[in-house]
């Protein structure tokens, strides 16, 4: 199973930014915990991580055919990018949205997500286990 790990703005700032919200591992620690998972459950996961929106579009476009299944941390783009929903539309693969922080308790302009009008699975406010289980999603699927 091939599954494509994508994170928006500022998560390469991981364990520098707002370490009270986003803690303070760094997107390294985040990318190995990932790996180490995957590979003891024989997955292929690759990750992306971009500031800009319409990078993380042309990813999203690129994994058509290739991946079985997308993560998405969207970051900011969560509240305002109807272009990385339009994407993930056209590509139709089963996506799974993660968000390190739970951003329903937040700022009340954090509460709206474009990408869950797509994904199947939302996890908010469970750090980088966050992306484990929608690993675990995924091999739940079985694909």
């Amino acid at each position: 199973m091939k599954i494509l790990v994508i994170n928006g703005p500022n998560i390469n700032m991981l364990g520098i930014r707002e370490k009270d919200i986003y803690g303070k591992n760094s997107y390294n620690d985040l990318i190995k915990k990932v790996q180490s998972f995957a590979k003891e459950n024989n997955l292929d996961v690759n990750f992306f991580q971009s500031n800009y929106e319409g990078a993380i579009v042309e990813e999203i476009q690129n994994a058509l055919g290739r991946y079985d299944g997308i993560i998405i941390n969207p970051a900011a783009y969560t509240h305002t990018s109807i272009a990385i929903l339009d994407a993930l539309k056209a590509v139709n693969i089963e996506t799974v949205e993660v968000h390190l922080s739970d951003i329903d308790k937040r700022e009340s302009f954090r509460k709206k997500s474009y990408v869950s009008l797509f994904a199947t699975k939302i996890i908010k406010g469970h750090g980088f286990d966050g992306y484990i289980e929608a690993l675990k999603y995924f091999l739940n699927k079985g694909f």
